[in-house]
């Protein structure tokens, strides 16, 4: 499903998704809500909003990969 999108990858565009991170500000609530999720008290509320960004990250994994593949083949 994401091979047309990974098709599009400029070899600059590869390398700047392989160095893209995550903003802090959202990363500390990310850890929030997982120790929240650990310990077992996630509001419904949160438990969506934690799983949408395990969602995201998971997606930014795979396009993380794919970018690198090229960026190896590139060498």
């Amino acid at each position: 499903m994401l091979e047309p999108l990974s098709r599009c990858f400029t070899l600059d565009v590869a390398d700047r998704l392989v160095h893209l991170k995550v903003d802090p500000q959202l990363q500390t609530r990310i850890d929030e809500l997982a120790d929240k999720c650990t310990e077992g008290q996630l509001t419904e509320e949160e438990r969506s909003e934690y799983e949408t960004y395990a969602r995201a990250g998971n997606l930014i994994a795979i396009l993380q990969a794919k970018a690198r593949r090229l960026l190896a083949a590139s060498r």
